[in-house]
């Protein structure tokens, strides 16, 4: 049977597009990389790739195998964190996901602590919508993620442990015109560009309610730093849960708005995300108590 080196060598041919880039990657000579992937495809009984003067493309076969040979390699890379980690947390890597508001405050005070800890610890941090999230953590891409969770509570394959919840607010810069017409109408708020990111499915029926029954959002970014940056230097609106703005209202960078009839916006609903079944690594669990020892010491809004 392949050995893990060959899938390694696999992947990257995949990812890569073609042997010469593939091989400087993984540092092998180009033939050397050929014949890698030659005894993983006799050892398979199937072509994994063809080849033309362009590159490569995968064959049906290989498509599976790459599947497969990520999940096989993810596995191998658990395995090594766990056994390294074993007792004092003083090597390996962890690797998780957060979703755009957890990102923003969170998960970079938790992770802050948690360096301090354990500095020979190597962190990778994902950041991405809910939805990409689920698929690299059963993916065995990442072993955790921390984001709104309300879509996933009645998935059998997650553990979900809930974290506290923040009301939404509407947000925009202190100079903004609509700052002088609260409460504010519906007609007000299409007069003016909202952006956000992807939002559940009750975030976006209240959005629909808000814009007269169609979605209003002018711009989708899942990257909130750039949505506040946006907000900060233009008339474009965007809608956020309270603890990620609060320290920018605070100061004076950014202002809520009131809308006419205080309609309750959303709530934020974030959740550590976990496969259910599965053990975290000692770095994992490490960091999940620092999440939720902090999470308890925000007051909630």
């Amino acid at each position: 049977m392949n050995d893990l080196r060959q899938l390694r060598h696999f992947v990257a041919l995949a990812e890569h597009g073609h042997f010469a880039r593939a091989a400087e990657a993984v540092h092998l000579s180009q033939p050397a990389l050929s014949r890698s992937i030659q005894a993983l495809e006799s050892s398979l009984g199937c072509n994994l790739v063809d080849r033309h003067s362009r590159g490569i493309s995968l064959t049906a076969h290989g498509e599976l195998v790459l599947e497969h040979a990520r999940r096989l390699l993810a596995g191998s890379r658990a395995l090594s964190n766990a056994v390294s980690q074993l007792g004092n947390l003083s090597s390996g890597e962890l690797r998780l996901g957060a979703g755009p508001y957890p990102a923003a405050r969170l998960v970079p005070q938790a992770l802050g602590q948690f360096a301090g800890r354990h500095p020979r610890v190597r962190v990778q941090l994902l950041i991405d919508n809910w939805q990409q999230l689920r698929s690299r953590l059963l993916n065995d891409e990442i072993e955790l993620f921390i984001a709104d969770t309300r879509e996933f509570h009645d998935d059998p394959q997650l553990q979900v442990t809930a974290l506290q919840s923040h009301h939404g607010v509407l947000f925009c810069r202190p100079q903004h015109p609509l700052c002088q017409r609260q409460p504010l109408s519906p007609g007000d708020l299409n007069e003016f560009p909202l952006a956000g990111t992807q939002m559940p499915v009750e975030v976006d029926r209240l959005l629909q309610r808000l814009g007269d029954g169609e979605n209003p959002l002018s711009i989708q970014c899942d990257n909130f730093m750039v949505l506040k940056e946006l907000v900060s230097t233009s008339d474009v609106l965007s809608l956020a849960p309270w603890d990620v703005v609060a320290a920018d209202v605070q100061a004076g960078r950014l202002v809520t708005l009131r809308l006419a009839g205080d309609p309750a916006l959303a709530r934020s609903a974030y959740g550590i995300v976990s496969r259910a079944g599965h053990s975290l690594s000692p770095a994992a669990e490490q960091l999940q108590q620092i999440i939720c020892a902090q999470d308890g010491q925000t007051k909630p809004a």
